[in-house]
């Protein structure tokens, strides 16, 4: 193809900040996404980066978000932190809630952060990141408009529901940093697919009448199925009881499509596990170096997440730099 672009991601970040402003996102929010579109783009999650930028703006343009309410950070118990988003982006309402959620791990041991009323929150490991930043670990779950089908069914009820993990090295970094959907692929492998006119594997999708597909029409008609079969649809349904059920927000069945422009707010949740290392005994470390030194030992291994750096300079397509170009200068 073409060469692209060579983009800093600094510059992406500016980008996206002008465009959120744009369309009426207000200074810290806008901020607030912004790094996290960026931070997409610097670890190579594109799907989560600037490709979602313009479904933010269009859905600001049309209130489907709120660019502008404050997030509502309360406990609820000790250990239990809340954060309302009011309808707004999960990205601010976790950022007010961060400094509470943490306080809370170190003085409880184990704590909990709700996010409720939220849109999209993109990229799971985002959140889950910040906190084992803190040296904390994370573990982290949402849910998202239904897309998959029990095994056995043909009716989508669950989103992909993915649970993200990041477990801290003690030093600032991340030793362990998971995020993946509990669905077989995530939905954009089988739009790109059928974009390419490329077939997909069995295993990842069933038809309208629940059979197995490798087709990506009949994919799309039909429904995604879990990862491991039985097994991840009982992370999928773990994922749906935490995120919706324990923050009070939608179920993945009461969503419409998250790229929309139009209908009615997300209306998601989140749910984040936050256990300090420390609470019991001081050994942690070494359960973990005793786990990774066996893992490196072998050529090609590594733990999840462990060789994770983020870019500085990004390649972006020209036709999708164009458009972020465009969403600076507002509703057109």
């Amino acid at each position: 193809g073409n060469a692209m672009p060579r983009c800093s991601v600094l510059e992406i970040e500016t980008a996206s900040k002008l465009a959120l402003e744009a369309f009426g996102a207000k200074d810290w929010i806008a901020t607030s996404v912004a790094r996290a579109v960026a931070d997409a783009e610097a670890h190579g999650n594109v799907i989560c980066g600037l490709y979602y930028l313009e479904s933010y703006c269009r859905q600001l343009a049309t209130g489907r978000v709120s660019g502008s309410v404050d997030p509502k950070v309360t406990a609820s118990r000790p250990g239990s932190i809340l954060s309302d988003a009011g309808y707004g982006f999960a990205q601010p309402a976790f950022e007010a809630a961060l400094p509470m959620a943490v306080a809370a791990a170190r003085e409880n041991g184990t704590a909990s952060l709700a996010v409720a009323h939220a849109h999209t929150c993109t990229s799971l490991g985002y959140f889950t990141a910040q906190l084992a930043a803190e040296g904390l670990m994370a573990i982290g779950f949402t849910n998202a408009s239904p897309v998959v089908a029990p095994p056995g069914g043909n009716q989508k009820v669950i989103g992909t529901n993915p649970i993200a993990m990041s477990v801290p090295d003690g030093a600032g970094g991340l030793a362990v940093h998971f995020d993946f959907s509990t669905s077989a692929v995530a939905l954009g492998k089988i739009t790109m697919a059928k974009a390419a006119g490329e077939e997909i594997p069995l295993g990842w999708a069933v038809d309208a009448q629940g059979v197995p597909t490798t087709t990506p029409e009949a994919a799309l008609g039909g429904a995604l199925v879990s990862a491991g079969g039985y097994k991840g649809w009982g992370f999928g349904i773990l994922a749906e009881l935490l995120a919706a059920g324990m923050t009070g927000s939608v179920n993945s069945l009461d969503v419409g499509g998250l790229k929309l422009p139009d209908g009615p707010p997300h209306g998601l949740g989140q749910f984040y596990l936050i256990l300090d290392p420390s609470t019991h005994h001081d050994g942690f470390a070494d359960r973990l170096a005793r786990l990774a030194d066996a893992v490196a030992l072998q050529e090609g291994a590594r733990l999840p997440g462990s060789a994770r750096s983020p870019m500085a300079e990004v390649d972006v397509p020209d036709a999708l730099w164009d458009l972020v170009a465009e969403l600076a200068k507002g509703p057109q």
